[in-house]
């Protein structure tokens, strides 16, 4: 596939002396594939003179995933948003673009591209091996660490970011110029995807990409062509989600239940206060003292009993393996922080000298959030509003994560007003089936869709690839599940 960048000033980065070096091209457009694998090449484009994009070729032997792949940063004057972005193993030319991101809020996407759909995993020390079920079989497909402290992402001068609307603002640039300036994707249907904390970030973040369209179309751009959102396993309404907790470890909602009959009859009488509390407090005013209190009051009651288990909480069917605040109960994110720490793996990335250790999740990011109360908003209003527009809503959850379950999604979307909303909550979920078998249960009314995969956890693509890439390539593909 020919990447191409019209109308770019483009100059060249040696990444060891992180210089730039002006290269002279005779013709506005380039063919990205041309690039060099040792240093960065800088792009600009007249329509964002705050911002530049550093890309660079990796070589084939960096994933085993048969794809051309590029890694750099979208530069937002100081601050600067790390990705990775591989072709599609299809048909590049045509195929539309996807965006994943990852929850936390601090987590880094290469979680997502390293452990679940990207073309190549990492499940072991041996270091990247071919994931037949990537999700660049599909579509062409980039990575995004943001907000700013996740991953490699970074700011020069200690900027910070602190809730979802903020980080927006940079996610919404990094679209508008990905599109701009690798112009042979101009116009290609554009879906955005991620998980967990992403049930807070998506909605909002298509909402910034959608909005930004009215100033392109004023200054004469092409919009950004957003199809849809994909939401796996996301947080978008903590209450809910809360109150969902029960179901979840004292009911056959998933498994046998877990929790002894005295927790979960405690648990039973303390869901009504709590749902009065959030109401009045959360909802009904906002009040961020008192809704800190009454979250505190259903986490202690609600949320706790279970964490003092020794499940696993994005998958309650087995333990946690591992120190959760290392492993994420996954030992095998070692495997993928190992991989990304190597000199020669950071060199090939392009990172600089001044980045420390690779982090899945970023502590000091998901702080600030929480300080925030970033999570007490939710985002189920900004779906409505995207649904509202024609903007598709996909949101399939794995049955057998706790954090962010299947009875909270599916409550959400229940109750969630928009003009589908009487027939979505009538109507009744039915079997979806992959290679004659049973996946799961789905319904869809309109620009909406839910989804759960049967014996899946929190990360969908992890736990069942197959599945999943037959769900996104039926979704991309305009079909019911």
């Amino acid at each position: 596939m020919r990447l191409l960048t019209g109308a770019l000033a483009l100059v060249g980065v040696a990444a060891q002396l992180q210089q730039q070096v002006p290269l002279t091209f005779d013709a506005p457009e380039q063919e990205l594939h041309a690039l060099s694998s040792e240093s960065f090449t800088t792009l600009r484009h007249p329509a964002f003179p705050r911002h530049s994009v550093r890309i660079k070729k990796l070589e084939k032997t960096f994933c085993e995933g048969n794809a051309t792949s590029y890694a750099g940063y979208i530069d937002i004057e100081a601050r600067h948003l790390f990705f990775y972005f591989f072709e599609s193993r299809s048909d590049p030319d045509k195929d539309p673009v996807l965006m994943w991101i990852n929850g936390g809020p601090g987590c880094s996407s290469a979680i997502g591209a390293f452990m679940e759909l990207g073309p190549c995993n990492i499940h072991t020390a041996d270091g990247p091996k071919n994931n037949p079920y990537s999700w660049n079989t599909r579509a062409n497909l980039f990575f995004l660490d943001e907000p700013i402290g996740v991953g490699f992402s970074y700011a020069d001068h200690g900027e910070a970011v602190h809730n979802t609307e903020e980080a927006a603002v940079d996610v919404a640039a990094f679209v508008g110029v990905f599109f701009e300036t690798f112009k042979s994707f101009e116009g290609r249907e554009f879906h955005m995807s991620g998980e967990s904390y992403g049930g807070r970030y998506l909605p909002v973040f298509a909402s910034a990409v959608y909005d930004a369209n009215a100033k392109a179309v004023a200054e004469g751009r092409t919009p950004i062509n957003l199809k849809s959102v994909l939401i796996g396993n996301g947080i978008t309404d903590t209450y809910t989600m809360t109150y969902s907790y029960y179901d979840m470890v004292c009911t056959n909602a998933s498994v046998d239940p877990i929790l002894p009959i005295e927790s979960c009859v405690r648990m039973r009488a303390a869901l009504p206060r709590c749902k009065k509390w959030a109401k009045e407090a959360c909802i009904n005013s906002y009040d961020s003292m008192a809704c800190g209190a009454a979250m505190s009051f259903c986490g202690q009651e609600i949320s706790a009993p279970f964490r003092a288990t020794d499940r696993n909480p994005y998958d309650i069917s087995r333990a946690c393996d591992g120190p959760i605040s290392e492993t994420l109960c996954y030992p095998l994110t070692k495997h993928i922080s190992t991989f990304l720490d190597k000199p020669s793996t950071r060199a090939t990335l392009g990172i600089p000298e001044h980045i420390g250790n690779f982090t899945s999740c970023s502590r000091e990011v998901g702080a600030a959030f929480r300080t925030d109360q970033d999570g007490l908003r939710g985002s189920a209003a900004y779906v409505a509003e995207l649904l509202q527009r024609g903007v598709r809503v996909l949101v399939y959850v794995g049955t057998y994560d706790w954090i962010c379950n299947w009875v909270g999604n599916l409550a959400w979307t229940t109750a969630l007003e928009w003009p589908g909303h009487t027939a979505f909550a009538s109507s009744e979920l039915r079997e979806w089936s992959v290679d004659g078998e049973r996946a799961g249960l789905t319904k869809r009314e309109g620009a909406l869709t839910y989804a759960t995969v049967e014996a899946a956890g929190h990360m969908v693509p992890y736990d069942k690839p197959v599945q999943a890439l037959a769900m996104l390539d039926r979704w991309l593909s305009g079909e019911d599940l």
